[in-house]
């Protein structure tokens, strides 16, 4: 397999689990590159896919995970064509040779179902069918692995010779209630009182990638106690299925700020979903996979698949599977209490907010402020 736009190598370590092995790994991320060299040792890295003339020979599966910036509700959502996300093109030109591998894996955020009205979307399967290629793709949510983090993401998959159908569509749990708010952790986000919460019941929400200034963004956790937490930075690699200090050997790289590692984790492709489609490779289903409904709207649904200008929506969940679920205090080994400074801001935006909260939720931060020693001077 070759890995373009690898970060620090979700997709590249999940299917290596299932024989892949990677022969060419791209990313121009200084840091990340540091990460890649640290743990993908003896494979060929680039830099910059516009200038990658072709693929090694005997490529059976590239995997994409492209830049996400101008696509996402927290970017600029300047869409496909926008300077990062439209680099999708150059996975185009790079698999366009009659005898390219046998599969494309793409994946990106959810949001790039709608943005435009689906201008996306359309780009993205009318350059696949250009191609030949028969595709499918699935929303699929990282809970359903296991891991208590609230993130859903569009994994696609893609095919000249093959049909994608059985691999992403084969398996199908059904949507699952995790947890109980008033005995478990939640997750939510501090730095955002007036606009959302992103509330998680035994989860966080997704993990995001902080400012371009290397300025971290973590969830905070209110536990069952009512103290307020923050997972610290191995907290969050290990919810993203990679192992603790993954992201250390980016320090080595020089002008890479301590900051940049959660960058590089809230970029980063869960490594279980991952997993999970190099086992669907390995075992496709042998059932007969429904067409489904066609597909006429502009927007696109959470799951649906093409060939030759024919597109039909399926009727999955984002739950594939119903993993054995870990809980999100299992995720908390460097944790630390979330400052006084940081909990008298979230309570002031909230206070000039109309979001509603669940009940005792503010009575909770501001026992935990008291807790921490009340309203710093300077916010006072």
């Amino acid at each position: 397999m070759v890995g373009l736009f690898a970060g620090i190598g979700g997709l590249e370590l999940g299917l290596s689990e299932y024989g892949w092995r990677s022969e060419l790994l791209c990313e121009i991320d200084a840091g990340a590159q540091g990460v890649l060299a640290a743990h993908f040792p003896g494979v060929p890295l680039v830099s910059d896919v516009t200038r990658l003339r072709s693929l090694p020979d005997g490529t059976d599966l590239v995997a994409a995970g492209f830049p996400c910036q101008d696509l996402s509700q927290a970017g600029r959502t300047a869409g496909i064509t926008g300077a990062r996300s439209g680099l999708v093109d150059e996975v185009f030109r790079l698999v366009k040779r009659k005898r390219g591998p046998r599969w494309l894996l793409i994946e990106n955020v959810p949001f790039m179902l709608q943005l435009g009205g689906g201008a996306a979307m359309r780009h993205i399967t009318d350059a696949l069918t250009e191609l030949g290629y028969t595709w499918a793709y699935r929303v699929v949510d990282a809970r359903a692995f296991g891991l208590p983090q609230r993130r859903e993401r569009v994994l696609m998959l893609a095919s000249r010779t093959e049909d994608p159908r059985p691999i992403l569509f084969g398996a199908d749990a059904g949507p699952r209630t995790v947890g109980d708010p008033a005995n478990d952790p939640c997750g939510f986000y501090w730095t955002e009182g007036t606009r959302g919460l992103g509330w998680a019941v035994n989860a966080v929400p997704t993990l995001k990638g902080g400012s371009g200034l290397g300025i971290a963004s973590p969830p905070a956790v209110r536990l069952p106690s009512g103290e307020i937490v923050t997972p610290g930075i191995t907290d969050v690699e290990r919810l993203q299925g990679f192992d603790r200090e993954w992201t250390a050997p980016a320090l080595d790289i020089p002008g890479v700020r301590k900051g940049h590692r959660w960058k590089l984790v809230g970029n980063a492709v869960s490594v279980r979903m991952a997993s999970w489609i190099g086992e669907r490779l390995a075992n496709p289903a042998d059932d007969p996979v429904p067409a489904g409904e066609p597909h006429t709207r502009r927007s696109w649904p959470s799951a649906a698949w093409g060939h030759n200008g024919v597109v039909g929506r399926v009727p999955v969940s984002t739950w594939p599977v119903h993993a054995p679920y870990e809980d999100l205090r299992w995720f908390l080994d460097d944790s630390r209490l979330l400052s006084a400074r940081a909990t008298a801001g979230f309570l002031r935006r909230a206070g000039m907010g109309s979001l509603r909260f669940p009940p005792g939720f503010i009575e909770d931060m501001e026992n935990h402020l008291d807790r921490m020693g009340g309203f710093p001077r300077e916010a006072a």
